[in-house]
């Protein structure tokens, strides 16, 4: 293109100045003006997109002024993404429904525990099958996954408006919600002056037979153990593990069983669990008694998605003040600093999923010894 344009500029210099300038070249001015003026507009001022087929890593980090008419536009053509999730069925179930009545987007969900995702993301990818678009899960799992090389890095003009201390250097996934390990109680029960203001307050006998833990929250004693320090940690976990918790696997199931009054408090129950329960009138309230941890939740788009656009568009959507005031409804804490909140409204901990990861075979072991092992 410039060897073209750089030609045409030289034969209209010879022409308009040169001995040349006759007859001949006279009638040729106005055809060689407005070659070179669509020559010049072809090259520097028309989008990207339009002169070139983008690459999906183009793609994701498009950022030219016609971003959002141009991804609304090929996902659109898409029609369809398919979402990979742990969220639970009734928050992910509006927030795809949302994204649909607003975009005409069909969107596939596939859901389980954070550890499926996981797993069925790794299994996919060795068998050399796509199938997913977007993943969105806990934060130590998206870790693997981006050691894994699983995740594309993505722009998004939300992502401004995220905590910074919360978007992981690679930047290959993006914060969209915090959980919170907090304190549940079965209302029926158990009255909310009667909880201790420290973790420590129910090593007290009075409170044997009544606590709950979640079934793989070594990730918990893990967090708890670095705000304490390992003395005083360790015979916290020690006096735990003597008051015999019932232990249950699923943060749902956990959240559950309180409200049904078969656990009377639960140690380490996610607060979005907990509130979205509450709002439905289950006899179930939460406290964030410290030490608090709080988790980075993410969302990445994978590297090999078959409808890039349409991920793309869903992380935007995800990531939007809309969606975010969404997912606070339901009693999700959004990651956005745009949206004030009373769920995250406290004093916390912030847990680095890198890392969990990294220490998880350590907490693992004494977690299991602890509690799992009877």
């Amino acid at each position: 293109m410039l060897k073209v344009q750089t030609f045409m500029s030289e034969i209209a210099v010879r022409c308009f100045n040169g001995p040349l300038w006759g007859r001949f070249c006279r009638p040729m001015r106005t055809l060689f003006f407005y070659l070179s003026c669509m020559l010049i507009l072809d090259a520097n001022f028309l989008p990207l997109q339009a002169q070139t087929a983008l690459s999906l890593e183009q793609i994701f980090q498009y950022k030219a002024a016609d971003r959002s008419a141009l991804v609304l536009e090929r996902a659109k053509k898409e029609g369809s993404l398919t979402l990979y999730t742990s969220l639970a069925p009734t928050e992910a179930t509006p927030l795809t429904k949302e994204f649909e009545r607003k975009y005409g987007i069909r969107v596939e969900v596939w859901r389980g525990l954070s550890e499926g995702v996981l797993q069925r993301v790794l299994n996919e990818s060795r068998a050399r099958r796509f199938s997913a678009d977007v993943v969105e899960t806990n934060g130590p799992e998206m870790e693997i996954l981006a050691k894994e090389r699983m995740f594309a890095e993505f722009y998004s003009p939300h992502q401004a408006d995220l905590p910074l201390a919360m978007i992981p250097k690679h930047r290959l996934w993006m914060p969209d919600r915090l959980n919170f390990f907090v304190v549940a109680f079965n209302t029926q029960k158990v009255k909310r002056d009667e909880l201790p203001t420290h973790l420590e307050g129910f090593l007290n006998p009075k409170w044997k037979d009544k606590l709950g833990l979640e079934a793989t929250d070594a990730e918990w004693m893990g967090g708890v153990m670095n705000a304490l320090g390992d003395q005083r940690g360790s015979v916290f976990f020690k006096r735990l593990s003597e008051m015999k918790p019932d232990v249950r696997k699923g943060h749902i199931l956990l959240a559950q069983m309180i409200a049904s009054g078969e656990i009377q408090v639960g140690l380490t129950v996610y607060n979005a669990n907990a509130q979205s329960l509450k709002q439905r009138g289950a006899a179930i309230d939460w406290l964030p008694i410290e030490p608090t941890l709080a988790r980075p939740q993410g969302v990445a788009l994978m590297k090999n998605a078959p409808h890039p656009y349409s991920a793309l568009l869903f992380a935007d959507f995800l990531l939007s003040p809309e969606a975010q005031q969404l997912l606070n409804n339901m009693g999700r804490p959004p990651a956005s600093k745009l949206i004030k909140t009373e769920l995250n409204n406290f004093n916390y901990v912030l847990t680095d999923p890198a890392l969990v990861v990294e220490e998880s075979d350590k907490w693992a072991q004494q977690w299991a010894k602890l509690f799992l092992v009877k």
